[in-house]
């Protein structure tokens, strides 16, 4: 059974940084995508994936050089480093992974997380 658990959701101030990490567990495939796409009320929106280790990495546009995405040597984990967060990056943010496909289209990926709350005051 796959198992996606996100932590180190919470509040900031604008300006601020978090890292949110994601355990995946009973995923055994070496070539899979993992990647966070964040909900804000019903839009459901990509913001990075990493496919295969590391060889290619996709962002969305909004990041504009302020997120960072990696993984463990293991593919067990994966993290996304957020700096300079502002408001409009309030969002619950979801670890995902699936096989094949690495875009940023949310319907392609097959195993979700539950999510870690993103807060960024002003």
């Amino acid at each position: 059974q796959v198992q996606l658990v996100e932590s180190g959701g919470g509040s900031v101030q604008a300006g601020g940084s978090l890292l949110l990490s994601c355990v995946v567990s009973g995923y055994t495939s070496t070539k899979k995508c993992m990647g966070w796409f964040r909900q804000k009320g019903n839009e459901r929106e990509g913001v990075a994936t990493i496919y295969n280790g590391g060889d290619r990495t996709a962002y969305a546009a909004f990041v504009k050089g302020r997120f960072t995405i990696s993984q463990d040597n293991a593919g067990n984990m994966v993290y996304l480093q957020m700096t300079r967060l502002t408001p409009e990056d309030t969002a619950m943010y979801y670890c995902v992974a699936t096989g094949g496909y690495c875009g940023l289209v949310p319907g392609y990926y097959t195993y979700w997380g539950h999510g870690a709350q993103v807060t960024v005051s002003s």
